[in-house]
This record gives C-alpha cells, sequence and structure tokens, in this order.
C-alpha cells in the first residue's frame, strides 16, 4: 500500500489502473472457464465414443442427439460438439492447466488425447489467458501442427483480433514464411502493421456472451454509432412500415461451418415474407451487397415457407453526408409482387433521411 500522500491527479490515475487490472484479470478467468469447459466437453464426447456402454446406438449420430437434448444450453450445437471434440484432440497441453484452475473439479478417467504425439505444443497458459476460444475456432481446421503453432504464436506475440487472425490465415502467411529468405523479417514487418486489440475483447464474441447468458446487445458501448442506428432504424420500421412484425436482432445463422449475423430481421404479414437489413458504417461496396444476398439466399433455402414469398433484403450504407439506400430483390421475378413489394415498405427517399438525421443527432 503506499504512505505518501496523493495529488488529485495521481489519485485518478489509481483508480483508472485499478479497474483496468482487475477487469482485465475478470476477462481472463471468464475466456478461460469457458475455454476449459468446450476443451472438457470434448473430451467426455471422444470418451463415449470409445467407452461409452451404449455408443453404438448412437453411431454417427451421437453428437446431433447430444445437440437436441443439450438445446437448452445457449450456443450448444452439432458445429459446437464437433469443434469441442477437435479441441480436446488437437490440444493435449490442456489436460496438465485443468486442475490448476479448478482444483475442486472431479474429472472421470484418464485424461489422454488422441494427438498426445503432437511435437510442436504451445504452452497451455500461453494459449489459455491469451487466445479466446473464438481464435481457437480458426485453428481447429488446421491438421498441421507446425502450422497451427505458427499461427497461435503469431498471434500471441501480435495481440491479433480474431478478424486478423483470419485475415493472415487466408493471406498465407504461414506458406509466406516458409517461402521467404528472411522470415524473421517478414514477422517484424507483418507485426508492425497490424493494430494490437486490447485484452478486454476476449470476451467480446458470440461464445463469451452465451456463455455468461447474456444477449449480444446487453454489453453494448453506449458511444457505438452502429448499435445506436440499428436501435433506431428497428422502431423506425415498426412505426412507419405497416404489416412489419419485428423477429430477431443479430439473427444467428450457420451457413456451411460458419456463423453469420444477420443485423435486424422482420417478417411482413401483408407481403408474407423475410425482410432482412443489413447496416454498414462505411460505403457501398460489392462485398456488402453479396454477404445481404447470402442471407436473402439462406432464408430462401433454410428458413422460408411453402407460402412464403420470396425473402427481401434491405442494405443500409452510411458514409459522411451521403446514405445509399439498396433494395435486394434477387430472384424476384413476378413483377406484381414486386410492385406490392413497393408499395409496401417504407419509400427509400424517407428511409434514408431518417438515418441521415439519426447520424445527425448520434454524433
Amino acid at each position: 500500500m503506499r504512505n505518501e500522500p496523493l495529488n488529485f491527479n495521481a489519485l485518478v490515475s489509481l483508480v483508472e489502473q485499478t479497474h483496468q487490472h482487475f477487469q482485465e484479470q475478470a476477462v481472463k478467468a471468464v475466456n478461460i472457464s469457458l475455454t476449459i469447459r468446450n476443451w472438457l466437453v470434448g473430451y467426455y464426447i471422444v470418451e463415449f465414443e470409445q467407452k461409452g456402454e451404449d455408443r453404438a446406438h448412437y453411431g454417427s449420430k451421437l453428437l446431433s442427439k447430444l445437440a437436441e437434448r443439450s438445446k437448452h444450453i445457449k450456443g450448444f450445437d452439432e458445429r459446437s460438439f464437433r469443434n469441442f471434440r477437435l479441441f480436446y484432440k488437437h490440444y493435449p497441453q490442456i489436460q496438465k492447466h485443468i486442475l490448476k484452475y479448478f482444483p475442486t473439479l472431479s474429472i472421470r478417467g484418464s485424461l489422454t488425447p488422441e494427438s498426445e504425439n503432437t511435437t510442436v505444443l504451445v504452452p497451455a497458459e500461453k494459449i489459455l489467458n491469451n487466445l479466446s476460444y473464438t481464435h481457437l475456432e480458426l485453428l481447429f481446421p488446421i491438421e498441421n501442427s507446425l502450422k497451427r503453432a505458427f499461427y497461435e504464436i503469431e498471434c500471441i506475440k501480435g495481440t491479433w483480433s480474431v478478424r486478423e487472425l483470419k485475415r493472415q490465415i487466408n493471406s498465407l502467411y504461414f506458406e509466406r514464411s516458409g517461402m521467404s529468405l528472411k522470415p524473421d523479417l517478414l514477422s517484424e514487418i507483418t507485426q508492425n502493421n497490424i493494430s494490437p486489440s486490447s485484452p478486454i475483447e476476449l470476451i467480446k464474441s458470440v461464445y463469451a456472451f452465451e456463455f455468461l447468458g447474456l444477449k449480444t446487445n446487453d454489453a453494448v458501448e453506449e458511444n457505438d454509432l452502429e448499435s445506436a442506428l440499428l436501435d433506431q432504424i428497428k422502431n423506425f420500421m415498426l412505426e412507419i412500415g405497416h404489416g412489419f412484425c419485428f423477429e430477431a436482432r443479430q439473427k444467428k445463422i450457420l451457413i456451411g461451418d460458419e456463423y453469420f449475423f444477420v443485423d435486424l430481421v422482420f417478417y411482413h404479414r401483408i407481403l408474407k415474407c423475410h425482410v432482412l437489413i443489413e447496416l454498414k458504417v462505411e460505403d457501398f461496396n460489392h462485398q456488402n451487397i453479396g454477404q445481404l444476398n447470402a442471407y436473402v439466399n439462406y432464408y430462401k433455402a433454410e428458413v422460408m415457407q411453402p407460402d412464403d414469398n420470396p425473402t427481401l433484403g434491405i442494405l443500409l450504407v452510411t458514409q459522411k453526408n451521403n446514405t445509399l439506400v439498396e433494395y435486394a430483390t434477387a430472384g424476384m421475378d413476378n413483377n406484381l409482387f414486386v410492385s406490392k413489394y413497393l408499395l409496401e415498405l417504407p419509400q427509400k427517399e424517407e428511409l434514408a433521411a431518417f438515418i441521415q438525421k439519426e447520424i445527425s443527432g448520434l454524433r
């Protein structure tokens, strides 16, 4: 404890430092608990597959059956269980730290992953303290343990965000490093061009929110422009868009083996169709309209009922004093329906004016 007298600025500094320290400790504690929980679930799945007395009864449908019985636990689905199993197999070093963090945890049997002969292993403590489970999910599909460890080390060293890790994997950073005459120089250049993420970002993942029983918008920062705009747009659509019924915000959908989130989902009782709204606080670009079109097609294939009309998408793009509103009408070849759609939805000009007004008010 301090003995010397404090001035006011020193007091403020101490309060801020104390808050930041214990906030980071809390974030790490939640991340470690979530990560070890998922590893243990993977272990229990593998143990059942190897030693379960009635494992033959479930066979290849084990994970789907388990997901059905576990659907009351938010975030547990077949894809999650498949990844938990991969996590257990690829990260045998985690077992050494389980009892360190959870000394009262009861574990049946022996924790011995199939990949125990893996030669390249980043220490479990480094993994648990520096990588969120969302980071790790990007690494599970990598079968090459050397390649996986390379990204773990680089990610930890540069405190990369999940988005940055994904970008580096997609840019073949590992392969480029192997081809470089001076891989240390490439690493230095790469790290210098990346803005490090803060420790608090470890907890800003959908997995952490689900693990804590929170909704993804329960802890959104108050000055978040995009979040505030979505709130206002939802209210606007319900008030002025006759026939709109609100279904979800940040609707979680699974396309292939990857999760995506639709900003706003409505069902229009007059048009008898879903209306998806995506907000991008940036200029219009083809990636934005392509993403919305993918969501529209997903709803057409997976959600739309036989008596529903085609799903509609509205893309809202904001940048400075310009507002662009794009209506995605892919697959709409019924001219009568298109006319009715244009009649029932808010006018583009009206919606654009509303968005611009909200942007001005929020800044």
